[in-house]
């Protein structure tokens, strides 16, 4: 791999598998968050039965994401995995939850399949939750001292994150309304059409707070997008545009397509959404991978080792893409009303 730039090549694969994971294990963390507001027991074994061919699949890019971390960026992983010890503990805790929730919910009795019920949507709302605290105390930045982190087990634990949280939740919350609209019919799809309406107004008035709020977490951010003492510098401003516009796209096909009663634009809008946030959060703070101080080439791992994972990456990505699109084309279409939760 001589010429080639691997400590790049090593971050964009990062980032992707991180993108997959949020846009597509969102959807069914957002179905479960939506599961407290399901009309009746039948609702909520559609909705299971709408995600039940595809979550555990959809975790496979969170394993990507966090074993390519390791492998690929092993300075990075031990500056943040003691930083967000207990937030990444309760995400995977939540995730276990329900995990268990949604394979023990349709063997149990009327009592017992409520109780998997509270399970599976407080194990959903919790990860999202969880993931949404990572990410804000992330974006706020990590104290780093010669390399190693060098502040408290509670540093994420800020407005900030917790506000990060909330739009992470009803984004995911989104995600999966709109996934519903595409799977499902009559009543439960007029249901989501509703909680569609309903989460897109909290991601908008929750996005353009979170974005306010991100330019203030630092100065640095500030100047990537053209704001440096009270001023406006286009020349930095101008190419960033680009990525809100993107943003406000998404919103359009979510309201062209809640007015049309289209099933697939506003999900297609969503997905949009996501990746307008995505990549302004990523144009606020790369090419640091830990903010703001240790940049993705001096934490990356040597470059016998990058070409070592790379292979493999090279290998397995296009089996794991083909299995995935191969799973969403087989279950393609709606769910039947009378179908199980398997």
């Amino acid at each position: 791999m001589n010429g080639l730039d691997l400590p790049l090549i090593a971050v964009v694969v990062i980032a992707v598998a991180v993108l997959l994971y949020v846009l597509l294990d969102g959807f069914d963390l957002g179905v479960g968050i939506l599961f407290p507001l399901a009309r009746s027991p039948g609702d909520r074994d559609l909705m299971m039965t709408a995600i039940a061919p595809y979550w555990d699949g959809n975790e496979t890019w969170l394993v990507l994401g966090g074993g390519g971390l390791f492998a690929l960026f092993p300075g990075a992983y031990a500056i943040l995995m003691p930083a967000f010890y207990l937030p990444l503990m309760g995400m995977l805790l939540a995730l276990i939850l329900r995990g268990v929730a949604f394979e023990f919910r349709l063997h149990g009795r009327r009592r017992g399949k409520r109780l998997w019920t509270i399970a599976f949507a407080a194990g959903s709302i919790g990860a999202a939750f969880a993931q949404g605290l990572v990410l804000g105390g992330f974006v706020q930045g990590v104290k780093v001292t010669n390399g190693a982190f060098a502040g408290g087990p509670f540093d994420w634990a800020t407005p900030y994150s917790l506000l990060t949280a909330l739009g992470l939740v009803a984004g995911y919350a989104l995600l999966g309304a709109t996934w519903l609209m595409i799977k499902t019919d009559e009543g439960l799809h007029g249901d989501a059409r509703r909680w569609t309406g309903a989460a897109v107004v909290a991601v908008v008035a929750l996005l353009a707070a979170v974005s306010l709020a991100t330019l203030g977490v630092d100065p640095r951010v500030a100047a990537r997008w053209g704001l440096t003492g009270g001023a406006i510098d286009m020349t930095h401003l101008a190419p960033r545009l680009a990525i809100p516009a993107l943003g406000g796209v998404g919103l359009a096909l979510i309201f062209v397509g809640l007015r049309r009663g289209s099933h697939v634009l506003p999900f297609a809008g969503a997905l949009v959404v996501f990746l307008s946030g995505y990549l302004g959060l990523g144009t606020s703070f790369f090419p640091a991978i830990v903010p703001y101080d240790v940049g993705f080439r001096e934490a990356a791992n040597t470059p016998g080792a990058l070409a070592f994972v790379l292979i493999g990456v090279v290998v397995m990505l296009p089996l794991i893409l083909g299995y995935t699109a191969f799973v969403y084309w087989l279950f393609r279409g709606k769910v039947a009303s009378d179908a199980g939760s398997h």
